[in-house]
């Protein structure tokens, strides 16, 4: 039953504020339910008759942004911005878009910047900021960020994993190494943290260290051939030839393209004049003839 309106007020002006305040209580809910299209139904129903409210067009934002409507997404973060200029979600909103989704990381650090200025002890923005540095190959900036996130959640295992990708391409190995096992003492589930931590070994020639590492990567994820191919070459610098052409072979099985590299890889040298590998190869073109 709609409210009788007050004295004096007029009732088709109560009877809108009812109707915007319920369009809103329905959209919110149906976002929730993940029904994003029902749900910009009604947020856009709601500013029709309320243009000036930030939490529409906030969360009308929020809700483009999982529909895939990214620029969309931004107008809607910018018209909230126009009514509250110093609010830090709607800032970091629009970094994540442009960090994550288009890849636009100069402007997403611009938007990060403006988040910090308003709010610096929100892990989530200096997490952000740090990946657009590190796209960007800005390597130093992004491990600084990555320890202001961790100054805040010091147990986070994506800011550890990051801030070794960071210290890796910097050929900081042994510093990647201790960032990695910190991730790996939060997470030990993550095929990515094992591939890297052999990576980072492969490249510190430690090639048993990496074969274990490797191994462990393919437990997790046991059709993944660039790991395969990595313990066959790891396994071939320590001498373990047996286990080099077994790895191999689940590589190539996996994907075949791998058979290019196999004839001119260092790292497989040991075994390239080998009548077992002679093998593997004819078993090949039987596979793809």
């Amino acid at each position: 039953m709609s409210q009788a309106a007050p004295a004096g007020v007029d009732s088709s002006l109560l009877l809108v504020a009812q109707n915007y305040k319920e369009w809103y209580r329905q959209g919110k809910r149906l976002e929730k339910q993940e029904n994003y299209e029902e749900a910009l139904t009604y947020y856009d129903k709601a500013i029709e008759v309320c243009p000036d409210e930030y939490w529409l067009w906030y969360d009308r934002g929020s809700v483009l942004r999982e529909l895939g409507q990214y620029q969309e997404a931004l107008a809607s973060f910018d018209r909230a911005l126009g009514l509250r200029p110093n609010d830090y979600w709607a800032w970091y909103s629009r970094g994540y878009i442009l960090v994550e989704e288009l890849e636009q990381f100069e402007e997403a650090i611009g938007n990060f910047n403006k988040a910090l200025a308003i709010r610096r002890d929100d892990y989530w923005a200096w997490f952000r900021r740090g990946d657009a540095f590190r796209y960007l190959e800005r390597y130093e900036d992004a491990i600084s960020d990555y320890d202001e996130a961790l100054s805040i959640r010091r147990d986070d295992y994506w800011a550890w994993f990051r801030r070794g990708d960071a210290l890796r391409h910097l050929g900081r190995y042994e510093d990647a190494l201790k960032s990695y096992d910190k991730a790996l003492s939060r997470r030990s589930d993550n095929f990515w943290t094992y591939y890297k931590i052999g990576d980072t070994l492969r490249h510190l020639e430690r090639y048993e260290e990496a074969l274990v590492s490797y191994q462990k990567a393919t437990e997790l994820k046991p059709d993944d051939e660039y790991a395969w191919y990595n313990i066959a070459c790891c396994a071939a610098r320590v001498g373990k030839e047996a286990l080099a052409l077994e790895s191999l072979e689940t590589a190539l099985k996996i994907n075949l393209n791998f058979q290019i590299f196999v004839k001119t890889d260092p790292d497989l040298d040991v075994i390239q004049d080998r009548e077992q590998l002679d093998h593997l190869l004819c078993k090949i073109a039987e596979w793809n003839p």
